[in-house]
């Protein structure tokens, strides 16, 4: 009587591991997507898309100036190099880029580093960015 139940928990025990392991697995391809996504969007210079990234809450609460966005426009990418995303929790995960600028204007190359946070909301089943857009005001 005991064997039927003790192979019915272990059943149990490996569907709901593959079923974790899914959604683990789901979760990562979903980041590696937006991450994809995102570094395109920015590549591209297409700062109205790389808006669309910032986590909703985040991008209403500390929208990006006019100043900021005019001078995200005045540059070309020429360079995007990331460091593999490290995880700082369950849902959260952070990112270093290095983003090589051109200045259209006067045609002088420059590079920052970009801090990137991005969280996962379960919800959604989507990853935000919640660091904002890349501050090439700054010189690193």
């Amino acid at each position: 009587m005991h064997r039927p139940l003790t192979a019915l928990l272990l059943a149990a025990t490996v569907v709901l591991g593959a079923c974790a392991n899914k959604e683990i697995r789901s979760k990562a391809n979903i980041l590696e997507q937006t991450l994809r996504s995102y570094a395109g969007t920015i590549r591209w210079g297409d700062i109205t898309q790389a808006t669309s990234f910032i986590e909703p809450k985040v991008l209403a609460e500390h929208p990006p100036s006019q100043l900021d966005l005019d001078r995200l426009r005045q540059v070309r990418v020429s360079g995007y190099e990331e460091t593999p995303p490290v995880p700082v929790g369950e849902n959260e995960v952070r990112q270093t880029v290095q983003i090589e600028l051109i200045n259209v204007n006067t045609q002088t190359t420059r590079s920052i580093v970009d801090h990137q946070v991005w969280k996962y909301d379960e919800a959604s089943k989507h990853w935000w960015l919640t660091s904002g857009l890349p501050d090439i005001s700054r010189h690193e």
